[in-house]
């Protein structure tokens, strides 16, 4: 039959072109889970926790890194200097010990307060070794004052000789010994003396190591290039001191008031007192209070002279830059010192 041959092979039955199959509907696509804000608060928090404490640990790998390498080179630098000493090679040794001092300084904030202060001694120790080997190699006639006797005129009563101004200084019985101090008298200071009105020339200072102790309400001025100075147990004193080619180390001083230029400042247990400095490095204070800097403002006939020999370069001072070995906090000054305010300055010495 023509009506059965319209059927499909098998027998199934076509579905006419003009009615298509309707499309299957699209499944619909995921939206993705939004986490509440107070959780996308929280991971970013975490985040920001995690690349703090990352970038802690890189700084405290690369601080350590620098300590060590510091260490190690101010180690070398020292036995150099004290192969220097033993050669008889002062003059290189001094130069050396010089730049030794300087690397010290310039580390301050990547070493350690205990590697600082080894640092410190070992600069000091060297410094002792030197002068005394500069005592031994080069002799000097020890000077003093003396009243000269005068014979008295015809009628007249004798005249009582003015008494001796106090001559090198010499430790006191009882007193330890200053730091950096050889094991023998200073080259050349004053000790003891009150109420006086002491002074050392160019002459009498030209390279050599000072010390200032046990001093009560005197002034002191020193005019020229000392090698280095010690301050020591002075009480109500004004020193006023030229260049000093390596450090100045002031102790145990209170109500004191000082002018001095150097490469190194160090002030341990100092209280109520004022420094008008010239200090190519940072200066450091530990165990101390109530202590204010201004710059150096000391003037005499020859300074100019005395920096060239000093080798302190005036264009650098950082009379305001001060390490408090007390004071850990890094967003807080300490309150151990301060700057004397322009207005209270002194600006005429004599």
């Amino acid at each position: 039959m023509e009506a059965g041959g319209a059927a499909g092979t098998g027998g199934e039955r076509q579905v006419p072109a003009a009615f298509p199959a309707p499309p299957r509907p699209e499944a619909p696509a995921a939206s993705p889970v939004a986490l509440p804000e107070r959780l996308q608060r929280r991971e970013a928090e975490r985040q920001q926790g995690v690349e703090r404490q990352r970038q802690k640990k890189e700084a405290q790998v690369v601080k350590e890194e620098q300590s060590e390498f510091l260490v190690a080179a101010l180690a070398r630098e020292r036995e150099a200097v004290e192969a220097l000493l033993a050669a008889g090679a002062l003059e290189e040794a001094a130069a050396r010990l010089q730049g030794l001092q300087k690397m010290l300084t310039e580390s301050v904030r990547f070493l350690a307060a205990y590697e600082v202060r080894q640092g410190q001694e070992a600069v000091a120790r060297l410094q002792a070794d030197l002068a005394a080997r500069r005592q031994q190699l080069q002799p000097k006639k020890k000077f003093a004052f003396r009243a000269l006797k005068k014979e008295a005129a015809p009628g007249s009563e004798p005249r009582p000789a003015e008494p001796a101004q106090p001559a090198a200084a010499a430790p006191a019985p009882g007193q330890g010994l200053a730091e950096g101090e050889a094991d023998g008298p200073p080259l050349c200071g004053f000790s003891g003396a009150e109420g006086a009105e002491l002074e050392l020339g160019p002459a009498e200072l030209l390279q050599r190591d000072v010390l200032l102790s046990g001093l009560r309400g005197c002034r002191v001025r020193l005019r020229g290039n000392a090698n280095t100075l010690r301050v020591r147990d002075c009480r109500g004193c004004t020193v006023l001191c030229g260049p000093v080619s390596t450090s100045v180390l002031v102790d145990g001083c209170r109500d004191c008031l000082l002018a001095l230029a150097c490469q190194q400042l160090r002030t341990h247990r100092t209280r109520d007192s004022r420094f008008y400095v010239q200090v190519t490095s940072r200066a450091v204070i530990e165990d101390c209070t109530k202590v204010s800097f201004a710059p150096y403002t000391w003037s005499y006939p020859g300074i100019e002279r005395d920096f060239e020999s000093s080798g302190l370069d005036k264009n650098k001072n950082s009379w305001n830059v001060v390490d408090d070995f007390d004071w850990l906090a890094t967003d807080k000054p300490s309150p151990n010192w301060s700057v004397i305010p322009e207005q209270e300055r002194i600006g005429c010495w004599d």
